[in-house]
């Protein structure tokens, strides 16, 4: 076991890989749990469209990738957020309208510009191969910052997520604490998009947290639980990825799905 992961670390690429997913990994982890309390765990799946779209259009002119994508998916997470508050169209039907034309964008750039190149491919995929050590430099610094300000701010997102009109009521601004999870969110979905790629990575926002649910009570412990699955998930899916040549995205999710089955037996046994 420890020849196995002595040769799987000896290459660059896969210990950027743990690096990146690991820190990823718990970010999403953390903020699915509020998503999914609230309702918007589908939020990831939109965003990364979104996020899509934003790519394609950066790789066609030149530009940066997640220097471009990043500002647009905040931006499209702040919309969402408001058209979801005060617009006609509510939650799922708002990301589905948002996130189908981003990606219908994306497709058009891709078909206009070079058809599809091998980076678009990526972000829509996901590959571990085409992390550069300024991602890698970009990812972490930036999970950081997301992990420090949900720690910072734990309790206020604790109470919009449980009961936003008695939080108003306290005098929590909730607007402003929704705007922060929305902005967090799509921070992770970014830094995910790269290895998971944008079809795959929404699904380290839901696993983790409807696995733990399934025999936690407290949104504590739901937490803990959910952070400690997330990041063993994907260190097992890596690994298994590394040892019979899988997509590692695909991987790991596969890896959730056994655990989320493995969880729901054990709390219809308890139950």
């Amino acid at each position: 076991m420890i020849s196995f992961f002595a040769e799987m670390l000896s290459y660059p690429f896969m210990q950027r890989a743990l690096i990146v997913g690991i820190l990823v990994s718990l970010c999403a982890a953390l903020l699915g749990v509020s998503l999914v309390l609230k309702r918007y765990s589908m939020i990831g799946d939109g965003l990364s469209h979104v996020g899509f779209g934003a790519l394609a259009i950066a790789t066609a002119l030149g530009w940066a990738p997640l220097a471009v994508t990043i500002p647009v998916v905040v931006l499209a997470a702040f919309l969402l957020l408001r058209m979801s508050e005060s617009s006609k169209i509510k939650g799922d039907a708002a990301i589905a309208l948002i996130s189908s034309s981003a990606l219908a964008i994306g497709v058009i750039t891709v078909s206009w510009s070079s058809g599809m190149n091998t980076d678009v491919n990526n972000y829509m995929f996901g590959s571990i191969l085409a992390m550069s050590q300024e991602d890698v430099v970009l990812s972490v610094i930036l999970s950081v910052l997301v992990l420090i300000l949900f720690v910072v701010f734990y309790t206020r997102i604790f109470a919009v997520t449980f009961d936003e009109t008695f939080a108003r009521a306290t005098g929590v601004k909730a607007e402003l604490y929704n705007m922060l999870l929305a902005f967090l969110t799509a921070i992770t979905i970014v830094l995910g998009m790269r290895m998971m790629g944008a079809l795959l990575i929404s699904s380290l926002l839901i696993f983790p947290a409807l696995t733990a649910m399934r025999v936690c009570r407290t949104f504590r412990s739901v937490i803990i639980c959910a952070a400690a699955l997330s990041i063993l998930c994907f260190l097992t899916g890596l690994g298994v990825s590394f040892l019979i040549s899988s997509p590692a995205g695909a991987t790991v999710v596969m890896v959730h799905l056994v655990c989320f089955l493995g969880f729901s037996l054990v709390g219809v046994m308890r139950r």
